[in-house]
């Protein structure tokens, strides 16, 4: 028979698909899967009115056979089939689905029963990608000839007659030869058509089977010098069903437990440890999906199967669309592991990302709720697990406080837990709660560790008077509490470098007295410290220590360390304007006073001496350790 011709606009969009459409060749196998899924689904529905298809759902099977010999992949399937006339429409123009149509000349009423994965036209193409030729052999129900159309891509295509004892559909592609770039015939091993099926069809409704070669041990009959039975191996071939079919999200909650969906987690992630919750959802309406999420229970925990972080899986009709869908939840979920199953989505062409839909969105929105949800249930009921969940996972939250300019900051907030002078975790809405009335402000205080925090000399007059301060300890967590800018109608008041509101304006006004009459003293203090402060002052902030180092400015302490770790020099330049602030009824500074009154020499290595003491205190590194050793030396 002659051969038939792509028409123009076809075959360019041929070479489309086989180039540019599918950015991953080994997809060809979900797609080729699907559509004979499609195909037993068709024939499946038909069978509820029409007795005469003879076949009960138990006898619907996909087959996938590899010929290395051959170098030919078949997938036979015993679904509806296609007569003369559907496959020169529907293999011969490309983008024209047979599904789609089938679909579309339902009963209305009864037409979204149906769940048809192919609905372009376009996935049987994909097995160009990985063969030089394609035949089709087929035979529609209820016709008694059966029909081979084959191609070898873009140049064209024949139908002919053929032979097929049933109905149904035989794909029999072969496979390219091997290239410097790219083995094509891996996809003939049985191990690699086994985990193509796992990855992309494991939850087609019917059964995919393979045969597939196990070793046997067999008793010979002869014994062994003691007398056991002699045993040998041989290889033997048993056709197996390779996909799990129902999957376990697509059951009810009374045929599967919590733990059985955990014990599926540990299976499919390496779990060590039991996800600290588990999310699990059956929503239907606008838009109908299945969703099973799982919080994990300890970080990085598939960092060695090179999966660091979580990820949740997109399916549609149980054919996995996505592995890893980065739209679905925000960032600060990302750690967050599961399945979502919708028949609902709007799939591209190439089914490999999604259109940014309102089902997703929706789907999304929905999905971040129950996880909060889960969250504030968790820190309600059993606040040890979410202190340990949050020292796992909380920088997710933390990030998602500071991205884009603070958006999500009110949808977060409850989330967050910090570390308190009562020594303890609690969210800021349990701080203001229980802030006592003559309180005005939240006191925080940022160190690299709660220890260190609560050394800060600045802590001092805050505790004195019965308040209780967090304790700041990440590199972010200043940031954050930029974006919160405030809680419950309160404003934060850093320690080290805000007012703490404790003078009034008339001790005030005389600090600021005292000051300018002890500006000489305190320029030289500056000048002694050969540009290490900006500013020295007499201040009450030291409490019953000597001294203390504060900043003005918009940069504080902790951010000049955590930008001394910036990606360029600009960044890591970038240093805080640092004040020192001297007790004045301290010995130590009454005799740094005496000693500028009296031996200037002895008031510069005081200065030094103080001023190093106060950048230990500080948490800041010094930059000469050897002259402070030797300035500590000289008192002695």
């Amino acid at each position: 028979m002659a051969k038939k011709q792509f028409k123009a606009e076809s075959k360019r969009l041929l070479d489309l698909m086989i180039n540019s459409i599918y950015t991953n060749k080994e997809i060809f196998l979900r797609e080729i899967i699907s559509n004979a899924s499609d195909a037993i689904d068709k024939l499946c529905y038909l069978s509820l009115t029409d007795e005469g298809v003879g076949m009960d759902r138990e006898d619907f099977r996909i087959d996938v056979i590899a010929d290395k010999a051959a170098r030919t992949i078949t997938v036979r399937d015993n679904g509806i089939g296609m007569s003369r006339e559907e496959c020169e429409n529907n293999l011969g123009v490309i983008a024209k689905s047979g599904s789609y149509q089938f679909k579309d000349s339902m009963d209305p009423e009864h037409r979204e029963d149906l769940s048809i994965i192919g609905q372009f036209g376009v996935g049987f193409y994909s097995a160009f990608m990985v063969s030089d030729e394609v035949t089709v052999i087929t035979k529609r129900y209820g016709s008694d000839e059966a029909v081979k159309w084959q191609s070898r891509g873009a140049d064209g295509y024949t139908v002919t007659e053929a032979e097929r004892d049933g109905v149904g559909t035989d794909v029999i592609m072969h496979i390219k030869p091997d290239t410097d770039d790219e083995v094509f015939g891996s996809y003939l091993e049985v191990w690699k058509l086994k985990a193509l099926i796992k990855k992309y069809s494991d939850y087609v409704r019917w059964p995919i089977k393979m045969d597939v070669e196990h070793q046997e041990r067999f008793e010979t009959g002869e014994k062994n010098d003691d007398g056991s039975p002699k045993y040998e191996y041989r290889m033997v071939t048993e056709n197996e069903t390779i996909n799990s079919m129902v999957p376990i999200w697509q059951r009810s909650k009374t045929e599967v437990t919590d733990d059985d969906c955990i014990a599926y987690y540990k299976e499919k992630n390496h779990g060590r440890k039991d996800p600290c919750a588990l999310v699990r959802v059956n929503a239907e309406g606008t838009v109908s999906y299945k969703a099973m999420l799982f919080i994990p229970g300890e970080q990085n925990e598939g960092v060695y199967y090179g999966d660091a972080k979580g990820g949740i899986t997109l399916y549609s009709n149980g054919v996995m669309i996505m592995e890893k869908c980065d739209n679905l939840v925000h960032d600060y979920f990302e750690f967050v592991k599961g399945i979502v199953d919708s028949p609902d989505l709007s799939l591209n062409i190439s089914r490999e990302i999604l259109q940014h839909d309102r089902q997703l969105k929706v789907i999304g929105q929905n999905l971040e709720k129950k996880i909060k949800g889960e969250l504030e249930k968790m820190m309600k009921e059993d606040r040890p697990k979410y202190e340990e969940f949050f020292r796992n996972f909380g920088v997710h939250l933390k990030c998602g406080i500071c991205d884009e300019y603070g958006r999500y900051k009110d949808f977060l907030r409850d989330l967050l837990i910090f570390y308190t002078s009562e020594d303890r975790q609690i969210t800021l809405k349990e701080y203001v709660e229980n802030m006592p009335e003559s309180q005005k402000v939240i006191y925080y205080a940022a160190s690299d560790s709660v220890k260190h925090a609560m050394s800060l000399p600045q802590c001092e007059q805050v505790r004195s008077r019965g308040f209780e301060l967090i304790y700041l300890t990440s590199a972010l967590d200043e940031m954050v509490v930029e974006n919160l800018r405030e809680q419950g109608g309160k404003s934060f008041c850093n320690v080290v470098t805000d007012d703490l509101g404790f003078e009034t304006d008339e001790e005030k006004k005389a600090a600021e007295e005292r000051d300018i009459a002890n500006k000489e003293f305190l320029d030289f203090v500056v000048s002694s410290s050969n540009e290490r402060v900006k500013k020295a002052k007499l201040s009450s902030k030291p409490g019953s220590l000597p001294c203390c180092l504060t900043t003005e400015g918009g940069v504080t302490l902790e951010m000049e360390k955590y930008f001394r770790y910036g990606p360029n020099e600009e960044m890591r330049s970038i240093r805080a304007n640092r004040v020192l602030e001297l007790n004045p009824d301290h010995a130590a500074v009454k005799a740094l006073q005496n000693a500028y009154e009296n031996d200037r020499e002895k008031a510069a290595s005081l200065t030094g001496v103080l001023l190093s003491l106060a950048e230990i205190m500080a948490g800041v590194e010094i930059e000469d350790p050897a002259a402070f050793v030797g300035q500590v030396s000289e008192l002695f």
